[in-house]
């Protein structure tokens, strides 16, 4: 019954994307491409806009990574010189259109912003037309910022492979905050490996900040599912699920990453009684929002800029095999591009992210997200013991 389901959800899925295919219009006018009438959707849990044609379509037709186009919905809202690109290459906020690997459809949304649907004003029902505007025109960035991990393996070690380390940095107590991949979403065929790890470093509480609790249950249903330490933890509730999005600049964002860090305290939103830890904080691939997650903590321990900055570029060597030694180029151009502007936004636009107090910065930053100065304090407790 269950396989049989599944058939039918493949054929019904093949049927939408040919018929949302089926109900764009191609045209070519002096060579200038231009898709009409095409249907879309809102993703709401990034914030974004799914043009309803698949990527591999969309660059059938002659689009390709680097180009600028122009999309305007019919509500009237326009998007005029907009990148398109595979990846999220564009600076924070900035719009842009996403052939992400794995994505059904490309998609228009803010970089780490608010939701595009909702600032476009668009409704059920409304469409979107698509024109070329300069082929190549961000080919630049897209060479620059186009890398790709491999799903298997091969000769990576467990840690390695499953960005799995403890974080011992500023005044953290040694071995209490661990970061990595989710142990319970296995799309990337990591969360086995995450699994037997954080059994072995005695994790005893989770913040994941991926998913909620449809997507928790989904996880577990699946017939790969082999991540029992997790399941144990997440049945004796030491598991919060905070389904975040990545807009850290947004609002809920902020109440989510309150709700998260005052889940370790007796006090905390979400948990009967505390937990002493140690604590893994992850999303996906334990990449961007456990990267600005594990800063906040990190910086609230004092923890130097180098290491701040050291810390969350693991993650590239670990994925794409990128640090300053094997590619400074690509190296600058992410840490300019990501750390950097979360740590910017934490400690505020007119301080030096280099010599700046983090602990400091930290503190005040979440209190202006609404965290009381003795929760502040009693987290900072929990992480470092002073």
């Amino acid at each position: 019954m269950k396989k049989f389901l599944k058939v039918i959800a493949v054929f019904l899925a093949v049927v939408c994307a040919s018929a949302c295919l089926a109900s764009c219009k191609h045209v070519t006018n002096a060579g200038a491409k231009t898709l009409t009438d095409c249907a879309v959707s809102h993703e709401e849990k990034f914030g974004g806009v799914y043009i309803l044609i698949t990527i591999d379509d969309f660059n059938a037709m002659g689009y390709a990574f680097g180009d600028s186009l122009k999309i305007t919905f019919s509500s009237g809202y326009v998007l005029d010189d907009l990148p398109y690109y595979n990846g999220y290459y564009s600076d924070t906020g900035a719009p842009l259109l996403v052939g992400y690997p794995g994505y059904p459809y490309i998609r228009a949304g803010f970089n780490n912003g608010g939701d595009m649907w909702l600032a476009a004003g668009l409704t059920d029902g409304d469409t979107a037309t698509v024109e070329l505007v300069k082929h190549g025109k961000y080919l630049d960035v897209q060479m620059a910022r186009d890398i790709h991990y491999s799903d298997e393996q091969g000769d990576k070690s467990d840690e390695e492979f499953a960005n799995f380390r403890a974080v011992n940095v500023g005044e953290l107590k040694e071995n209490v905050l661990y970061r990595s991949a989710s142990p319970c979403d296995n799309q990337h065929k990591r969360a086995a490996v995450v699994d037997r790890l954080i059994a072995a470093a005695g994790v005893g509480f989770i913040i994941n900040l991926a998913d909620d609790e449809e997507e928790l249950a989904a996880h577990i249903a699946k017939d790969d599912f082999d991540s029992p330490y997790f399941l144990s933890l997440y049945e004796n509730d030491k598991v919060v699920p905070l389904s975040m999005n990545m807009a850290y600049q947004g609002e809920d964002f902020s109440a989510k990453l309150v709700e998260g860090l005052s889940s370790v305290l007796t006090t905390g939103l979400l948990m009967a009684a505390s937990s002493d830890g140690p604590y893994l904080v992850h999303c996906v691939e334990g990449k961007d929002r456990t990267g600005f997650v594990c800063a906040v903590i990190e910086a609230l321990a004092g923890a130097t800029y180098q290491e701040l900055v050291d810390d969350y570029m693991i993650t590239y060597y670990n994925y794409y095999g990128i640090n300053e030694q094997t590619d400074k180029a690509r190296y600058d151009v992410i840490k300019l591009k990501t750390i950097d502007e979360m740590l910017q936004y934490v400690v505020g636009e007119n301080v030096d992210i280099t010599t700046a107090d983090y602990a400091e910065c930290a503190k005040n930053y979440l209190i202006r997200l609404g965290m009381s100065e003795q929760d502040v304090a009693a987290v900072t407790y929990k992480f470092t013991g002073k």
